[in-house]
């Protein structure tokens, strides 16, 4: 399934509030990204309680009931938790995670709000979410009588608004920063091997682990717990970061001309750190053609120009991968040719992994 649009996490609360009062909305997404969140919030501002089912452990009988003799005749009777007698909103949570007999049980409930003789409170709203068949997670092909009878729609992960409520909810001082500087590290694609990957979610979880460590965690501690929540690669460079934070380097003062770039051996996760924070930095400000260049463009480009050629005699390999595109990213071209004329042996392999 392959919804045909992705919102933020801001721009779904306001489709939920609009749309999810009078049709079932099925979110899509992979997990750790606020799914659940998102649903509990938007239950909390139409004012009804929030009941979540897991749909991966859920059997039909959990939501039509075991059936009961009442004068001599039998009948199902649906549990507690969902035969309320007031309004509720009703989570199902990794519905695409249950085997096809609970789908089959869900399709009078999510078309017609019914579960048998019990039908839901007038007012009640269904959800329901799942993560995708690229995330690695459990899920099964869903129906396509269960697809017809939602409103679906994808969540997308946006930096800004995490880090918006990431600063309402006081998150770890090093966590906010870092994502701040590297903000295409807030979430990554879950990998094909079993080992932590980053999200939302597991950035909460560092952020909650770091504080209780105090106002200076160790290196060992920060190491242990940023390769126990996110994706390796990320890591090591939040490691880099703090450690970084905590010396006396800065990319800000380094691009002002305040100081140069660290060339000690010991500071070498350091400059790996600060030599990917200038491509992003690079990638995320320049224009892509030379004609939409301000004069800001334009002294950012000079002193990247002079700060690369400056890594390249520290560590040329460092040099080569701030010039390198990536997974179809790269510098603007206009940059890079005008790279080429000083160092061209640092372009000739540009095209990275």
């Amino acid at each position: 399934m392959l919804p045909a649009k992705a919102l933020t996490q801001k721009a779904l609360a306001e489709f939920l509030l609009h749309v999810a009062v009078i049709r079932p909305v099925f979110i899509w997404g992979p997990p750790g990204i606020g799914k659940s969140a998102i649903v509990q919030q938007f239950a909390r501002q139409v004012g009804l309680p929030c009941v979540s089912l897991l749909g991966s452990q859920l059997a039909p009988e959990d939501l039509i009931g075991v059936p009961q003799i009442v004068d001599g005749k039998s009948r199902f009777c649906p549990p507690t938790m969902v035969a309320r007698d007031d309004p509720y909103c009703l989570f199902l949570d990794e519905l695409n995670a249950c085997s096809h007999e609970v789908q089959k049980a869900f399709y009078s409930l999510i078309h017609e709000r019914r579960l048998g003789e019990y039908e839901l409170p007038r007012g009640s709203i269904v959800l329901g979410a799942g993560n995708r068949a690229q995330d690695s997670a459990i899920v099964r092909p869903m129906s396509s009588a269960l697809i017809n009878r939602m409103i679906h729609v994808q969540l997308q992960p946006s930096h800004r608004d995490w880090l918006e409520w990431a600063h309402e909810h006081n998150l770890h001082t090093s966590v906010l920063e870092y994502i701040q500087t590297r903000p295409d590290h807030l979430w990554s694609q879950p990998p094909k091997t079993e080992e932590p990957f980053s999200t939302p979610r597991s950035w909460h979880m560092l952020s909650d682990a770091l504080k209780e460590f105090g106002d200076d965690p160790g290196e060992d501690a920060i190491e242990t717990l940023a390769f126990g929540c996110l994706t390796p690669a990320h890591a090591g460079q939040f490691k880099a970061f703090v450690k970084q934070v905590r010396s006396k380097f800065r990319l800000a003062a380094i691009l002002r001309g305040e100081m140069g770039w660290p060339h000690a051996p010991e500071d070498r996760d350091i400059l790996y750190f600060l030599s990917q924070s200038l491509r992003a930095r690079l990638i995320k400000d320049l224009p892509a053609v030379r004609e939409s260049m301000t004069d800001l463009h334009k002294d950012l480009a000079h002193r990247a120009k002079a700060l690369i050629k400056d890594l390249a005699a520290i560590s040329f390999e460092m040099a080569q991968m701030v010039v390198a595109r990536q997974s179809g990213e790269g510098l603007p071209d206009w940059l890079l040719m005008e790279i080429v004329r000083d160092l061209p042996r640092l372009v000739e392999r540009r095209d990275g992994p």
